[in-house]
């Protein structure tokens, strides 16, 4: 998805503060579980063809191959992380996909992927491979699963744990676009230009980013799209010897699982989206979701903080008031960036998105109002660029990831929407108006896709899975970057007996990690047990 939005490119989840600790909380829920179909996968079964209508059926050297698991080394520059090896119990391995599904014994491409394998703790049987997408998309899947293991260990008791960097991401056919002194150069652009000189500077900015994309991964552009990651899965699916594919997709990664389920709908075993991308809106639909979904969850931080901490929090007591105080910090960066502990400053853009990196979870809360206060009392900006470097991929050696140029990359493989500086700036009085410090960031955004060279594959993602096994729907009604309203988009359009919706009353983006017990115990027992939620399962 794209939160906040960049001269540099729109962003998306991708382990953004993975460290952070689980929310304590245990929470209460309403609506019985009911029994559903079994779909569990003790034993391989012979490779299926593809499902997909249209496509050549993949060779058996691609769906018979072995994947040769050996001890993960440290992560690569383009995956991230904090440059080490995870250790055990994780493995890791190569599979080997066509980079062009319609010519499947042409040029293939490695996929990175990463494993836990089943504990078989209480003696349990497996089940299968439950495979994640963290999302973004640009997140290194064999990264993050790592990060978050904790969070799915008793999971982990009947299936491999398992995770991928999806094509163009990571180390898998890794999109490259500018190196790391360009990318500091690009960002410091203003994304959110004022006038015609600031405006063409903008547009030369997203020029150049095309360009070197173009120049330095002009292969694998056409092919980064979701509709071929999905396809991906169906040959992880293959080779790991799994009848059904297990699949826990969290933000972008729900949108993938979606499109997996309408391709091959009867391929579903378990399947669980959190974080819900809406598949009914457009992109411009979807920014402007997206800087309600931040302002809502910026108020509610400002009522808790002023809770906590009264006249000492930096926004005071929330509302109005609390809005203008960061709107009148952003306007002040706008034309005196703060200095930090380090040789950088800190920008309007990049004070922008490290607001809203503390605002995916509650947990960074306190973050946030530390760097406030910095910004705002000692006219400082070291935590701010912190939390802003850790949602961009920036590490303390001044190396990005690939998270950014991946997220553009399939982001405009994706979308067939194009919007130029004209467009967006007809579009500002609607998005200030949902969001005075987060609209001119969501809507300039979209200018990031003008002049790809790659055209989009839809308007909108088509979802659709009839004859599906249940799918369990997650919808937060505190989250920032994909708004609560999607996921009951998401459940109508996979279906009526597909898509089941499950609601947390909560904060942070996606609900499993909540730390709620109310909400993991429902999905634990979908996943382990075989028992569907109730539709309109709620969890406080």
């Amino acid at each position: 998805m794209h939160p906040v939005v960049r001269g540099a490119g729109a962003l998306g989840l991708a382990a953004v503060l993975a460290a952070a600790t689980a929310a304590c909380e245990s929470g209460s829920g309403t609506g019985a579980a009911t029994s559903g179909p079994s779909t569990a996968s003790t034993a391989p079964t012979a490779p299926a063809a593809s499902t997909t209508s249209g496509l050549p059926p993949l060779p058996a050297s691609l769906t018979g191959q072995q994947l040769g698991w050996q001890p993960c080394p440290a992560p690569s520059t383009a995956q991230g992380g904090d440059g080490s090896a995870p250790g055990a119990p994780w493995e890791c391995a190569t599979l080997k996909a066509p980079l062009d599904y319609g010519k499947p014994d042409g040029q293939t491409i490695d996929l990175a992927l990463i494993r836990a394998v089943a504990t078989g703790t209480g003696g349990q049987p497996r089940i299968g491979s439950l495979i994640y997408n963290f999302g973004g998309p640009g997140g290194s899947g064999v990264v993050t699963l790592p990060a978050l293991a904790k969070d799915y260990a008793d999971l982990n008791a009947r299936y491999d744990l398992v995770s991928f960097d999806p094509r163009g991401v990571g180390n898998s056919a890794t999109v490259r676009c500018l190196d790391d002194a360009a990318t500091d150069a690009s960002a410091a652009v203003d994304g959110t230009p004022d006038d015609q000189a600031e405006t063409t500077a903008l547009d030369a900015a997203n020029t150049g980013y095309t360009a070197a994309c173009e120049k330095n991964s002009g292969t694998v552009l056409p092919h980064v799209d979701t509709v071929s990651a999905a396809r991906d899965l169906d040959l992880m699916r293959q080779v790991l010897g799994d009848a059904k594919l297990h699949y826990f997709g969290i933000s972008y990664g729900t949108e993938l699982g979606g499109v997996y389920a309408h391709q091959y709908p009867g391929n579903v075993g378990h399947l669980v989206m959190d974080g819900v991308v809406d598949p009914t809106k457009d992109p411009e639909q979807s920014a402007l979701g997206q800087a309600k979904g931040f302002q809502l969850a910026l108020e509610n931080y400002m009522k808790a903080c002023a809770a906590q901490a009264g006249p000492s929090c930096p926004t005071g007591q929330g509302g109005d008031d609390g809005t203008r105080r960061i709107t009148d910090l952003l306007a002040s960066l706008d034309s005196a960036p703060l200095p930090t502990d380090g040789p950088r400053v800190l920008t309007q853009d990049l004070a922008v998105t490290g607001i809203a990196a503390a605002l995916y979870n509650q947990n960074s809360w306190n973050a946030l109002s530390v760097g406030l206060q910095e910004a705002m009392q000692n006219r400082t900006g070291t935590t701010l660029l912190a939390l802003a470097d850790a949602y961009s991929g920036r590490d303390q050696q001044g190396h990005y990831s690939n998270q950014s140029a991946a997220n553009r990359a399939i982001s405009c493989a994706d979308d067939r929407s194009r919007y130029s500086a004209t467009d967006v700036q007809g579009l500002l009085p609607t998005f200030r108006q949902a969001s005075p410090v987060f609209g001119d960031f969501t809507a300039w955004g979209l200018t990031s896709c003008n002049g790809w060279p790659v055209q989009g594959s839809a308007d909108l993602p088509e979802v659709s899975a009839p004859g599906s096994a249940p799918i369990v729907v997650i919808g937060n009604t505190g989250d920032p970057a994909t708004p609560y309203e999607g996921a009951g988009a998401m459940a109508r359009q996979l279906g009526a007996g597909v898509g089941v919706q499950v609601t947390l009353q909560g904060q942070g983006h996606g609900g499993y990690d909540s730390g709620n017990a109310c909400l993991k115990q429902a999905v634990d027992q979908y996943l382990l047990a075989d028992r569907v939620p109730a539709e309109g399962t709620t969890c406080t």
